[in-house]
C-alpha cells in the first residue's frame, strides 16, 4: 500500500536508515586541530594506522533493528495495532541511539573533540518520520472503528 502517505514516510525513514549505516558520523580532533579517528557506525577507524576499533558496535546494531522494524512495518498496513506498537518500539530505539552515541562520544572518547557530520542527524529525520507515519495510522484505525459503530 505505498499509496498511503504513512507508506511513505516509512520507506523514506528506512532509506535514511541505511544511508546512515554507510555513512561516517564525525570525526574526532585533538586539541591543536588534529584528525585522530573517523566514526562510523560498526567502528572508528584511527587516521595513522588505518586500524579499527569495534567499540560502538552496538550504533550499528540499533540501526539495523530499527532500519529493518521501519522497512517491515510498509508490509503490515493490515495490522495497524501491531504496525503502531512496532513505530513506538523503533522511535525509543532511535532516542536509544542517540543516547548510546552520546555515552561513546562524551565518555568513551572524552580525551578528543567531536565533529559531527551531516549524517548524524539522519536518524533524528527518521525519528520525526516515524512519528508522522504513527499519526496517519493512528487516524486509519480510528476512521475504521468509526465505521464500524455505524453498521
Amino acid at each position: 500500500m505505498i499509496q498511503r502517505i504513512q507508506s511513505l514516510y516509512l520507506l523514506i525513514s528506512a532509506i535514511l536508515g541505511v544511508v546512515c549505516l554507510s555513512m561516517p558520523l564525525g570525526y574526532f580532533t585533538t586539541a591543536e586541530g588534529e584528525r585522530v579517528a573517523d566514526l562510523f557506525n560498526l567502528w572508528t577507524r584511527c587516521t595513522e594506522t588505518g586500524a579499527h576499533n569495534f567499540a560502538p558496535w552496538a550504533l550499528f546494531a540499533l540501526l539495523t533493528v530499527t532500519t529493518t522494524f521501519t522497512f517491515l512495518d510498509i508490509f503490515l498496513f493490515t495490522r495497524r495495532a501491531l504496525q503502531m506498537r512496532i513505530l513506538t518500539i523503533s522511535i525509543i530505539l532511535l532516542v536509544g541511539y542517540y543516547g548510546f552515541l552520546a555515552f561513546f562520544v562524551f565518555v568513551v572518547n572524552g580525551d578528543f573533540s567531536y565533529t559531527p557530520s551531516i549524517s548524524t542527524a539522519f536518524p533524528f529525520i527518521c525519528i520525526v518520520l516515524d512519528y508522522l507515519a504513527f499519526r496517519g495510522i493512528l487516524k486509519d484505525e480510528l476512521l475504521v472503528r468509526s465505521l464500524d459503530r455505524l453498521r
